[in-house]
């Protein structure tokens, strides 16, 4: 197996409005989040989040402490928080094994235990999706599906925008530190998400974009609301949203993301709205 990592610092929104294309994508963009038997990771200074894949196929990979977290294991002041993507698979913390169906979560406490991916067929090999936060305690280790999800359903295809947000690692489902994720999906028809545009700036954010068709493509939006930015993006990639950025998205067909937080604060209703027609 090989873990790779990348550090990624914060940047001042009066900085961010001179960045080119490349910057942006450089700074935020996710690019490679699965490669087969390899798991990889940005550890980003937003929140001291991390984002990143396992796909194991033949092997387990093992969640490897990297150097940023001068820690001899993982988890040993971090919570985590998984999706699978891909097919069947397995997590092991320890001494339990959690199984994970497509689309299934899980949510694992700090502690000083190792954490090893594996797929239960190498010919549909588990994609499995992380994020994780600082913890200053622990909590149960809980596996939740959409069925012990808080579902909101939201928007309409009028305007393009009608969805299903999951909330599964949230605070209506179990206890966490500062982590907080849940996955949006999209019906037919709809391509614009996170409508209206918000910031929240006691937290940072993490898209994942996934179950886009493979030859179309997702144009996050980011920046202040008066200085807005895009970066195109395909399936399977994740993105880096600031506390001081709008996150939001308009595909060329419908899709799936997985979103993210880390913060001082775990209210998912603490957003300020921006009006569409403000937006620039």
């Amino acid at each position: 197996m090989k873990t790779n990592y990348q550090l990624r610092y914060a940047a001042h929104p009066e900085d961010a409005k001179s960045y080119d294309t490349q910057r942006l994508r450089n700074d935020f963009l996710i690019e490679k989040v699965f490669s087969a038997e390899e798991v990889n990771m940005v550890y980003s200074m937003y929140d001291r989040m991390i984002v990143g894949g396992a796909m194991p196929v033949n092997e387990s990979l093992h969640l490897e402490a990297i150097d940023p977290l001068k820690q001899p294991v993982f988890l040993r002041n971090r919570e985590l928080g998984i999706f699978n993507v891909g097919g069947k698979g397995k997590v092991k913390v320890g001494e339990t094994i959690f199984d994970l169906n497509y689309k299934e979560a899980l949510y694992i406490g700090s502690g000083d235990r190792e954490l090893y991916f594996e797929s239960d067929d190498a010919a549909t090999p588990a994609k499995f999706y992380f994020n994780s936060a600082n913890a200053h305690r622990n909590y149960p280790d809980k596996k939740v599906t959409k069925a012990d999800a808080v579902v909101a359903e939201m928007g309409s295809l009028e305007s393009s925008n009608h969805r299903n947000i999951n909330k599964m690692i949230v605070n209506q489902v179990l206890p966490t530190c500062q982590l907080q994720m849940g996955m949006t999906e999209l019906a037919a028809g709809s391509v614009w998400n996170t409508m209206p545009a918000h910031v929240h700036s006691r937290r940072m954010e993490a898209y994942f974009y996934f179950e886009v068709p493979e030859e179309q493509a997702v144009c996050h939006f980011m920046g202040e609301v008066d200085e807005t930015r895009h970066i195109w993006m395909k399936g399977d990639q994740a993105v880096l949203s600031p506390e001081w950025s709008i996150h939001s998205a308009a595909a060329t067909s419908n899709y799936t993301f997985i979103w993210g937080m880390a913060g001082e604060n775990l209210d998912y209703g603490d957003q300020d709205f921006s009006k569409i027609v403000d937006l620039q």
